[in-house]
């Protein structure tokens, strides 16, 4: 029987002092255990696929830094780039070759990139291509859909799920109405919505984004010919298609979801993977599109931390890794022997549960039927969501505090990773 007391002594007297001093205690909001429960822990180091504390508790980690470990947290090659680029210094706020390298290793695997600009954040990613794709089309409205997060924008903050969504209310106090009064939603694999709102908005609308596998709802994948469709739509309307690869993007593929779907879009974003465990954000696209960027254009975007020397080697680092044969098909075997396993268990411990996996991408809600957009993915109990969670991690597995997050697996967990989380899967849904 598995000790199911853990020691959080130390985790309780740092989080309980930080309220004090940053808002909820966190510095993201997701971190604070609001959704499942309970304090979080605090973390101390991580190594591999493992997470230690500040009480010395160790963990089987599924979130990855919410995605960028796919080689494992810490991996010793990026490491050591690190340790090299730092003797040269952390920012130059100037043009370095190490951008060069790592923007020809963009080009060369996402299918629609042909140029590309580096920010710091997938936020700043996002907001750049949103007024990118205006500015190119001279249109101002935009389409996303109920589920898809793009960052913290004002412009994407936006309530999905209700009528008053498709109006652009804003989803946080702060936002001004106007600022949203242009951002149109649409329920997530519902092709029929985004053609109505093109016949409702003639001439306006100057692209649609979304996440091509959403993780910001939960995992949920796209229907068959969704992403095609969205394509052939824009098309029609000459608007543009932007993908928000920031979690997909080297993640589900090497050329990401595109690739993986065979699916061109005209912009993406991406994030997290490129960054190799540092801040880092980029978009890139078409030429023709990209070259309206200043300073080759009139579309302003800047930033003094972006293309600094330490996120550009360890994302050039992290993606020579990803180079090597197999990688993703070890990546897509330990993930799918851990969704399947969680499935099964689920159902012969006589829970509803659904999910599934792409590659190093996963999740499961607790409802059944299948989940295609973040209607389907509210009916599940996240209460019961949030007892997994925490038996899991007395259980020394630490999965993403939310219902309604992605997991990520790295090429650094072991099929006996694999075999441990299943056991303690196993013992806590007997037990809920």
């Amino acid at each position: 029987m598995v000790n199911t007391t853990i020691k959080t002594t130390k985790s309780q007297e740092i989080f309980a002092a930080a309220q004090n001093l940053m808002p909820g205690g966190v510095s993201s909001p997701v971190r604070a255990f609001k959704s499942v429960g309970g304090q979080p822990i605090v973390f101390d180091r991580v190594q591999g696929a493992y997470i230690w504390d500040v009480d010395g508790n160790r963990y089987i980690d599924y979130v990855g830094t919410w995605g960028p470990a796919i080689c494992g947290h810490a991996h010793p090659e990026v490491i050591s780039a690190l340790h090299a680029a730092l003797e040269k210094g952390t920012s130059f706020g100037a043009p370095c070759a190490l951008e060069n390298v790592l923007a020809e290793m963009v080009i060369d695997a996402i299918p629609s990139i042909e140029m590309v600009r580096f920010v710091n954040s997938g936020t700043e990613a996002c907001m750049a291509v949103l007024r990118l794709m205006r500015a190119f089309t001279g249109r101002e409205k935009v389409i996303k859909f109920e589920g898809c997060y793009h960052g913290h924008a004002d412009m994407f903050l936006v309530k999905a799920g209700s009528g008053v969504a498709t109006l652009g209310l804003p989803d946080s106090p702060g936002v001004p109405k106007s600022v949203t009064s242009n951002t149109l939603t649409a329920p997530y694999n519902d092709l029929e919505a985004v053609k109505a709102l093109f016949a409702e908005n003639p001439n306006e609308i100057a692209g649609v984004i979304l996440e091509p596998v959403v993780g910001n709802a939960g995992f949920i994948p796209p229907d068959a010919g969704f992403l095609e469709g969205l394509r052939e739509i824009t098309h029609e309307y000459g608007a543009l298609l932007v993908f928000d690869e920031v979690m997909t993007g080297f993640r589900i593929a090497y050329g990401g979801a595109q690739e993986k779907f065979g699916v061109t879009p005209d912009l993406t974003t991406l994030g997290k993977i490129i960054g190799g465990g540092l801040p880092v954000g980029a978009y890139g696209g078409r030429r023709d599109i990209m070259e309206m960027v200043a300073p080759a254009g009139p579309v302003y975007q800047a930033g003094t931390l972006s293309g600094n020397p330490l996120a550009m080697t360890a994302g050039i680092k992290t993606l020579e890794l990803l180079q090597k044969p197999g990688t993703y098909e070890y990546l897509d075997k330990i993930t799918k022997k851990l969704s399947d396993g969680l499935l099964q268990i689920a159902s012969e411990c006589g829970h509803e549960a659904c999910g599934g996996q792409i590659s190093g991408m996963f999740g499961f809600f607790f409802t059944g039927g299948k989940v295609h957009n973040y209607e389907d993915a509210k009916k599940s109990d996240t209460v019961k969501f949030g007892r997994f969670h925490r038996g899991m991690l007395e259980r020394g597995v630490y999965l993403a505090p939310s219902q309604f997050e992605a997991g990520f697996t790295a090429i650094a967990h072991t099929d006996e990773d694999i075999e441990q989380t299943l056991a303690a899967a196993r013992e806590v849904m007997s037990s809920l």
